[in-house]
Order: structure tokens, then sequence, then C-alpha cells
């Protein structure tokens, strides 16, 4: 579903810090694509540019941009809704 939906790349806001990812509470990011399929294991990762390599970083915590396009914002609104449910993968 969110690799049909998500369309790369699109701007995102970090809406929440993890103890796994660098990025911090309000840190803006161009999200280039999904991670791979053996890093989503227990949750899904997106790549984002991080000195000059990309990085994975959960979707969870990122927010699709205002301007993204109406399928992105609404396949990452639809992760945060499994997520808070805990229905995950």
């Amino acid at each position: 579903y969110l690799e049909e939906k998500l369309h790369f790349p699109f701007r995102a806001t970090c809406i929440a810090e993890r103890v796994i990812s660098p990025l911090r509470l309000g840190d803006r990011v161009e999200v280039v694509g999904m991670a791979p399929d053996r890093e989503c294991w227990h949750e899904m990762f997106v790549e984002i540019p991080w000195d000059g390599r990309r990085l994975g970083v959960p979707l969870a915590q990122l927010k699709p941009a205002v301007k993204t396009d109406k399928d992105t914002k609404e396949a990452g609104a639809d992760w945060h809704y499994w997520v808070g449910r805990r229905y995950g993968l």
C-alpha cells in the first residue's frame, strides 16, 4: 500500500524524536524513497539524504508537508493511524 501511495521525493517534518534517529522535532527533510524490505520487518522506514548518503528513518516520525500530493499525505496519515492503533506490520 505505502509503496503505491507514497510519491517520492516529498518534503516532511519530524513530529517525534526517536533514539534510533538523528532527527529532532521540527527538522525538515526530503524523503527520497522506501528503505529496503530487510529494514522494515517491525516498522516502516523511509530514506532521506543525510551527510552525503541515504539514511533510513521511521515513517512514523515524519509528517508530509502541506504542499505534498494527496495520495502521499493520505498514506502518511494512514500509517500514523495504524501505528497509533498498534497495528504495525
